[in-house]
């Protein structure tokens, strides 16, 4: 199973869920010793790898409908920066790179992304502040 068929498959919760079963047995397995945790299978082994990234790309994705969210209610590019263990500029950075990706999703094979009002509205959200 690949990356896309896990994601579509899972929800951030489940694939956590899974993936902390294959990372557990994976850590607990012991080849000296047969009555412990069988060892992963190849096909496990890379579902645990596709798995890390299902959970990665949904965890951005989040990430970024949050920082809009902060935006949105007042937070500074500061305070987000912050919040994320970065600097406000890198924060901002991450934030319109996320923009421009939506973009350019929109339209292609089932991707959602952003219209152009859309992309409009979160570019809003990137003006300058004060903090």
């Amino acid at each position: 199973m690949d990356v896309d068929d896990l994601e579509r498959a899972h929800t951030l919760g489940s694939a956590v869920l899974r993936y902390e079963e294959l990372r557990t047995r994976e850590s607990l397995t012991d080849p000296d010793d047969p009555a412990g945790p069988r060892p992963l299978s190849r096909e496990e082994s890379l579902e645990l790898l596709a798995l890390g990234e299902v959970i990665a790309r949904r965890a951005t994705q989040g990430r970024q409908l949050t920082v809009r969210t902060a935006r949105t209610t007042g937070a500074s590019w500061a305070q987000i920066g912050r919040a994320l263990g970065a600097t406000r500029q890198s924060a901002w950075e991450a934030h319109r790179r996320w923009i421009d990706a939506q973009v350019a999703q929109r339209g292609t094979g089932g991707a959602l992304g952003f219209d152009d009002d859309e992309a409009a509205e979160a570019r809003a959200l990137l003006a300058n502040d004060a903090d």
